[in-house]
């Protein structure tokens, strides 16, 4: 008797942990889709008030880059149409950043930046689930205040996280998308997966 009286309340514990836990990531979802509601919105309205992209200089015959906005503030979208992947991405690659959104990576070019790289990085289970499906050639739209960039995948490969020179500028317009791999993996994945995209605008 005394045996079945701990295991009803070791039960009662183990569902009472269960379900704190389950409200926990319900709210941590719930919030990251309101952020991304809220800031696809914001960005919504200032796309239809958007300014031309950069113009090459009258003296030097070279596009002046955008600055780069503050860290945590509204970068703009990424959609991959063919995949279904639509999120908005948020200056920074932290922690609190990549629960709500994607990231772009400081000090990474801004899609008008001559020469310049755009590097983005999200979880590989939340907003770059779908991106085991990648194919060359597939678009890649991303949508900033200043204007909507179009890019086609080249290649796709796996990296060691130290293996950051692949967020060099490349001389030409440049997207390189980062998640973690293998995309399955438990725990802290040991790789990176990369995808490299071309200006195609």
């Amino acid at each position: 008797m005394h045996a079945r009286s701990v295991f009803r309340h070791f039960s009662a514990v183990l569902i009472l942990v269960g379900a704190f836990l389950l409200a926990g990531y319900a709210f941590v979802v719930v919030r990251a889709h309101a952020f991304q509601w809220s800031e696809a919105r914001r960005l919504a309205g200032l796309l239809r008030g958007a300014k031309p992209t950069a113009q090459p200089s009258v003296e030097n015959n070279v596009p002046v880059p955008e600055p780069h906005p503050k860290l945590g503030s509204l970068f703009g979208e990424l959609e991959i149409p063919r995949l279904g992947i639509d999120t908005i991405v948020i200056q920074g690659d932290d922690s609190s950043t990549l629960r709500a959104a994607a990231g772009h990576i400081p000090y990474t070019a801004m899609p008008d930046d001559p020469g310049g790289n755009v590097a983005i990085a999200a979880h590989r289970d939340t907003y770059f689930r779908s991106l085991r499906f990648i194919r060359p050639n597939d678009l890649i739209v991303v949508k900033t205040p200043e204007g909507e960039h179009r890019y086609r995948v080249e290649s796709t490969r796996v990296v060691r996280p130290d293996d950051i020179d692949l967020l060099d500028n490349t001389g030409q317009r440049t997207l390189t998308l980062v998640t973690c791999y293998p995309f399955f993996f438990v725990g802290s994945a040991p790789d990176r997966f990369i995808v490299r995209a071309a200006a195609a605008d």
